[in-house]
């Protein structure tokens, strides 16, 4: 008997849901996606993006993608979750969530309740009428570790002097950040000034590849 066939539920730094079997370190979900057959009918239902630990209070999943519930979404790491819009649960990682709000709060006075941030970051994640991933520009000298940025049509991670391209699986082939340049940026500008923060969750902000 073969391998299962993977679902489609591996969300990438381009905010794509793909079918790999590597396994992610960072769980969410942005509402029901999938049909009664378990087919992926919609990017996003919804302003509310979460990023969630894999493990929680014992809880157990059944079957995933079951009809009529949210679509369970695994990411390669905190990181990649950023990349493609996705803030940090306020049930399994309250204590990330607080803090989220502290540095959020800093960066757009008055907007401290969940609402305020899921539509802030919908505005910078989604264009409205294409309803496609948004990027921007910036320097590459001013950006933070776990930024991503596109380069030659390829999701890249920022980490050191380094960019590290993106896989479902890792980081591979590394290069030089280019100095004194422009970058387009994946990362929604909020969520690339939560990076430059200094933010260190109580999930994996980077899997183990970009650091070997």
């Amino acid at each position: 008997m073969g391998s299962p066939v993977p679902l489609q539920n591996r969300i990438t730094p381009l905010s794509e849901l793909v079918a790999d079997p590597a396994r992610g370190l960072v769980y969410g979900n942005r509402g029901c996606l999938h049909d009664v057959t378990g087919r992926i009918r919609r990017r996003y239902n919804g302003k509310r993006w979460i990023a969630c630990r894999l493990e929680f209070r014992d809880w157990q999943r059944g079957p995933l993608m079951q009809p009529g519930t949210f679509t369970e979404l695994f990411f390669l790491d905190e990181a990649t979750a950023f990349a493609a819009g996705h803030r940090p649960c306020a049930l399994c990682r309250r204590e990330d969530y607080v803090r989220f709000l502290a540095i959020w709060g800093e960066l757009h006075r008055g907007q401290d309740r969940a609402d305020a941030v899921d539509a802030q970051l919908h505005a910078e994640r989604v264009d409205a009428d294409t309803r496609r991933q948004l990027h921007h520009e910036a320097a590459f000298d001013d950006l933070p570790d776990g930024a991503f940025v596109l380069e030659d049509g390829r999701a890249c991670l920022v980490l050191g002097g380094e960019l590290l391209r993106w896989s479902p699986a890792g980081y591979v082939d590394r290069s030089r950040r280019p100095a004194g340049q422009r970058a387009l940026v994946i990362t929604p500008p909020s969520l690339v000034g939560v990076l430059r923060a200094g933010w260190q969750p109580v999930v994996p902000l980077l899997h183990p590849s970009a650091l070997g």
